[in-house]
């Protein structure tokens, strides 16, 4: 009994400062089940992710539609617009950067690193009715909000289809 007590006095770091063994393998699971299960809400959506520790960054998405145009909001918090390139090309919209580690100086020793860091991408393939030559894009407050308009005259993306009896 002794020595169990012993070895526990002689634990150096607090059971608050243990790393989760689980947490990798939990984003990973998410990551797989967001591309399975299209996490694009409509749009074919490819995340692709960049390292760092344990962890791994996927900007999480919101993608609202109207009748004029389709409004993509892109959360990436800690970065400014200087980190984050958009691009489109053939129909495809791409948003990919990198979030850097920011170390205070050389003795400082991070004891606790949740946050995630690197580089990532997600492209996303575009509606045909999307004008890509109107696309705008607007950074906030850590949220990118890209307006894309709808081509003039497009049909709706969605309509009801009857079923016949055979």
């Amino acid at each position: 009994m002794a020595n169990e007590v012993s070895k526990n006095e002689n634990r150096k770091t607090p059971s608050l400062f243990q790393h989760d063994p689980f947490s990798a393998f939990r984003d990973e699971m998410n990551s797989l089940i967001d591309r399975a299960f299209g996490r694009g809400f409509g749009l074919f959506d490819t995340p692709s992710l960049g390292r760092f520790g344990a962890g791994h960054i996927t900007p999480r998405i919101d993608l609202h539609e109207t009748d004029k145009e389709y409004q993509l909001s892109a959360e990436l918090p800690g970065l400014d617009d200087k980190d984050i390139d958009l691009s489109i090309h053939e129909g495809v919209l791409t948003l990919k950067g990198e979030k850097r580690y920011e170390k205070k100086d050389e003795k400082d020793e991070a004891r606790i690193v949740e946050r995630h860091y690197g580089s990532f991408q997600r492209i996303f393939t575009l509606p045909s009715d999307v004008d890509d030559t109107k696309i705008e894009a607007k950074f906030d407050r850590g949220v990118l909000h890209v307006t894309m308009p709808k081509k003039p005259g497009a049909a709706p993306a969605s309509r009801r289809i009857s079923i016949g009896k055979g």
